[in-house]
């Protein structure tokens, strides 16, 4: 079941982090699950959840309990930035913006939501650590200064919360990437690196990312298991 799992991966997850204080976010990465075993996972603490598609999050939220803090992971359309901001009242993040265009989009989505949020809705820039596998998952590591620079300057209803990669499965130099590029757009910024979270890692390879510096990390099936409850296919 889900208790089990769940307080095993928080275990590994503390071992990993070796004392460090706070301990990284645990994000329960609940996509294509049904809403009892999100449920289950809410019962046993989880409060931060992610979800990758727009439409499945926007029918999720609402039958939910009201303080779980969603997370969007999955890779987002500009023209869908307005259904999610608007149909999920308590988004936090946006975890997956690989463009300025993007940025700009959610920026106009926050300022014409009917109902204005009460803190600027935390983004994260999605860097490509592993441009040789040509998934083009994210901005190149060399683009993101500049953009965190526009983000920061040009959309006043966003806080710049850090970074994000999905990086190579079992290739931990991605998350060096991820905390090289992260101390480049702090220079860039004028602070310090630690004021940007890192989000990396994932069920297969979380441990490593903590032991790299990961301050979020994106867990799903050694939570829920395998199975896709999807009707896809």
């Amino acid at each position: 079941g889900v208790g089990p799992a769940l307080a095993a991966v928080r275990q590994r997850l503390a071992a990993a982090a070796g004392g460090r204080s706070p301990l990284p976010r645990l994000v329960a990465v609940s996509k294509t699950k049904p809403n009892g075993l999100l449920q289950e996972a809410y019962d046993a603490g989880v409060r931060d959840f992610g979800e990758n598609y727009v439409q499945e999050l926007v029918g999720k939220a609402p039958a939910l309990p009201a303080d779980i803090r969603w997370r969007f992971i999955g890779k987002l359309q500009s023209n869908k930035a307005k259904a999610l901001v608007s149909g999920v009242p308590n988004l936090v993040a946006i975890e997956t913006v690989d463009s300025l265009k993007l940025a700009h989009r959610i920026e106009a989505a926050v300022a014409s939501a009917d109902t204005p949020r009460a803190a600027p809705l935390d983004v994260l820039l999605q860097v490509d650590t592993s441009p040789w596998e040509g998934t083009k998952n994210g901005m190149p590591a060399e683009e993101v200064p500049e953009v965190a620079a526009a983000v920061a300057a040009e959309c006043p209803h966003l806080r710049l919360a850090g970074l994000m990669t999905i990086g190579a499965p079992g290739d931990a130099s991605c998350f060096q990437a991820l905390a090289d590029c992260r101390a480049a757009v702090a220079a860039r910024l004028g602070i310090e690196p630690s004021a940007l979270e890192l989000s990396m890692g994932m069920s297969g390879d979380f441990e490593a990312a903590v032991g790299a510096g990961s301050t979020s990390v994106r867990v799903g099936s050694s939570i829920f298991g395998e199975r896709d409850y999807s009707s896809k296919g």
